[in-house]
């Protein structure tokens, strides 16, 4: 029985009806240590010396640039250099990489920028960040072991669930170099170690130890939210844990208050959300306050953040415009420019829709594009103003293209490539009040949604704009995901988009090219560094790093669906050598994946039969049997689940890297269940407890399969050892594609 049912008492019939008829589910229990404790922590030496074995082995190797070492390398340098860059991930892990970086001595010089750049000929410390990477993947090895037994479990169930991430070649590759994903796993580890912690005091709430254990675990969820947003999986699988507990306290059997109750919910939401928010909020201001300098993110971020810069080129680049400039536009995504030029649209597309047959309009990112005078524009009023007079978000504008002489238009014709969208074309009529006339005319919004009704100065390169079409009420907008046929000239299309609330409809006036050598604008005035508060620069960073997460849905040839995540189907290639024939392959350990697998397979037959033969009337596991399948069991079953079945969903790339914190819950399941197997759990067993035979030689044999995989795949998991062709064609097992199979 859990221990919060044993909080109320009940007597006779009516507790045998309520133990019956309340659902044992997602409710960890805490069990009194099954080994003695000498023979825990002799096997807890055992596999963490395994575990800094497989770690910290040829660590130096390949002293290059290896995989995403070219993203995670190079923001540690940023934050050495104090320059601003975006990335699409939260800053904790990042922060603690640049952390090594500082305390070595290291000046953040080398950027990372190819996959097999030299680190020794640069001077980097890069045993120094991958034995970082290292620790945590070693830690989380013992962490495991010690959340089984926190819980009750044996030494063979508890060892069992190490060695599956401890012989794990995934787990091993991704925490031997310079990732994230070694501070994640580790972080979901501790997660489930301090929440085990946590439930075993239960019975005595409020007490110090469980305030302890309860802020522990909403610290620990804080670190896995601050290294990556996935984090939010194991919110979820705590959550489950919390509400079931909380449901189960709201039995008024239970004889608690409506006060106690509320204690109850608010110390939850104290310790598991708010306090590890106000921590995800502190990396971010430690992330602002470190980078302080303007650099490779600058263009992500808005002309008002970036004014808060040192050596913003916003500060010396932005003039504001005026009406009869003529300047460049660029499209803010792509970088590219607007453009036209004398040659017109066909007649007939391909697929056979008709176009206007008139002059093209389209984008194009060469270098020299800036100075074609096919890439100038004049903004021209639609009212009388004084020379000089500057034009403003929300005036109505039109655009003369200087190279041909004509005005941008844009009408109801479908066009090239977005048949749901409209063409954009060149007019010659100057005629006012014309139809062709009231085709030209564009409205200039800024980009941002709270300032729609606001006029602001429009600027050069920092004020963001929406081009509206004022007749049809369509977003200039381009896209370089395809590009326009030969008669095209692989040009991008531009057309007009329904969508006006799509970030990706915003461009800049780029650069003035007519203006007077005695003109005001060309003198520099140093400006002081805008301040904007704290929760504002957030705010603008949160949700850039939101809606570049869910742009992620390009094709990638490493790229894997979650159903070929459990069976280890495929991997990715993360490094390879031409000259030695060597490589590293990101693969998980087949065997252990597949057990894994297996044994989440068994469970669910286990529950089906156990609830089968109860709607018969049949018995046959005993209640502490029960109690440890629906409760520490069922919330890790529920954890694995909550890690993994949420990627069915996602459209963004994923990559097997995904599944490790899954994989990791799915160990101690194992380890966990093994025990359940190999104990005595039918109603009226002529011998209680565990099988000691049956659990050694279950998890000997497993052990040995798990440890027999690694060794086996060892050399492309450390890339040290160049095999022969006909070894390379050996490991490629399932779907994994090796380099040199010939």
């Amino acid at each position: 029985m859990s221990e919060l049912r044993r909080r109320g008492k009940k007597t006779g019939s009516a507790a045998s009806a309520a133990a019956s008829e309340e659902p044992k589910v997602h409710n960890p229990v805490a069990v009194k240590a099954a080994d003695p404790e000498h023979k825990y922590y002799l096997a807890l030496a055992l596999v963490t010396v395994f575990a800094i074995y497989t770690r910290f082995t040829k660590i130096s190797n390949p002293p290059m640039v290896v995989f995403d070492e070219v993203h995670f390398g190079k923001f540690a340098s940023y934050y050495l250099e104090r320059t601003y860059f975006f990335d699409l991930h939260p800053p904790f892990a990042k922060l603690l990489i640049a952390a090594v970086g500082w305390i070595v001595g290291y000046d953040g010089a080398f950027k990372f920028e190819n996959i097999g750049d030299d680190y020794v000929k640069n001077n980097v410390p890069y045993i120094a960040y991958r034995a970082f990477s290292a620790i945590q993947g070693t830690l989380t090895v013992p962490v495991m072991f010690l959340s089984l037994k926190t819980v009750g479990y044996s030494v063979p169930a508890c060892t069992f669930a190490a060695v599956l991430v401890c012989f794990d070649n995934a787990h091993i590759t991704d925490s031997r170099l310079i990732l994230l994903d070694a501070t994640l796993n580790l972080s979901v580890a501790v997660t489930i170690f301090c929440y085990f912690n946590f439930v075993t005091y239960r019975k005595v709430p409020f007490t110090k130890k469980w305030w302890s254990w309860l802020t522990a675990t909403g610290v620990a969820l804080s670190c896995v939210i601050s290294t990556k947003y996935v984090g939010v999986l194991t919110y979820v699988t705590i959550g489950i844990g919390v509400l079931y507990e909380l449901w189960i306290l709201l039995d008024y059997r239970r004889g608690l208050t409506n006060v106690k109750l509320a204690q109850h919910f608010f110390a939850r939401l104290w310790c598991l959300i708010i306090f590890p928010f106000m921590i995800y909020l502190f990396w971010f201001y430690v992330h602002f306050s470190i980078l302080t300098k303007s650099g490779p993110g600058d263009n992500f971020m808005s002309s008002e953040f970036q004014e808060t810069l040192i050596e913003s080129p916003m500060a010396r680049l932005a003039k504001q415009v005026n009406y009869y400039d003529v300047v460049s536009i660029k499209h803010k995504d792509t970088g590219a420019l607007l453009h036209s030029h004398l040659a017109d649209y066909p007649l007939r597309y391909e697929d056979g829709r008709i176009s206007s047959n008139t002059q093209q309009v389209t984008c194009v990112v060469d270098g020299e594009a800036a100075i074609d005078i096919n890439s100038q524009w004049e903004i021209i009023p639609t009212t009388e103003v004084k020379k000089g007079q500057a034009v403003y978000t929300n005036d109505v504008i039109r655009l003369k293209h200087v190279g041909t002489g004509g005005y941008l238009l844009t009408h109801d014709v479908a066009s090239p490539l977005k048949s749901t969208n409209e063409e954009f074309t060149i007019t010659y009529n100057d005629e006012k009040y014309s139809q062709a006339y009231n085709e030209s005319l564009f409205r200039l919004r800024h980009s941002t949604a709270n300032s729609k009704n606001k006029r602001k100065l429009v600027k050069t390169k920092a004020v963001p704009l929406k081009v509206i079409h004022v007749d049809t009420v369509v977003a200039m907008w381009t896209h370089d995901d395809e590009v326009l046929p030969e008669w095209g000239f692989g040009h991008q299309e531009v057309s007009g988009n329904k969508k006006l609330q799509d970030m990706d409809n915003t461009w800049t006036f780029d650069e003035i090219f007519n203006m007077p050598e005695d003109d005001k604008r060309r003198e520099y005035v140093p400006k002081k560094l805008r301040k904007i508060p704290f929760l504002k620069k957030w705010w603008e960073l949160q949700g850039l790093m939101f809606y570049h997460n869910n742009q992620l849905s390009s094709e990638h040839p490493f790229a894997s669906q979650p159903d070929a995540w459990p069976l280890a189907l495929s991997g990715v290639s993360f490094w390879n050598d031409n000259n030695q024939r060597k490589q590293i392959f990101f693969i998980g350990n087949v065997i252990g994946f597949w057990l894994e697998v297996a044994f989440l397979a068994i469970y669910v037959g286990i529950l089906l039969a156990d609830q089968l033969t109860r709607r018969r009337g049949i018995y046959l596991l005993h209640d502490k049997a029960r109690s440890r399948l629906y409760n520490s069991l069922g919330f890790l079953f529920a954890g694995w689940a909550a890690h993994y079945l949420p990627f069915f969903l996602m459209n963004r790339q994923k990559f097997l890297h995904h599944y490790l914190p899954a994989h990791l819950i799915a160990a101690l399941f194992s380890g966990a269940l093994v025990e359940f197997i190999c104990s005595s759990n039918r109603v009226g067993a002529q011998q209680a407890g565990v099988d000691k035979k049956k659990i050694i030689t279950l998890v000997s044999i497993c052990t040995v399969a798990v440890a027999w995989f690694f060794f086996y795949f060892r050399p492309i998991t450390y890339g040290d050892i160049s095999l022969p062709v006909e070894e390379v064609k050996k490991r490629n097992w399932l779907d994994i594609k090796l380099h040199y199979a010939k």
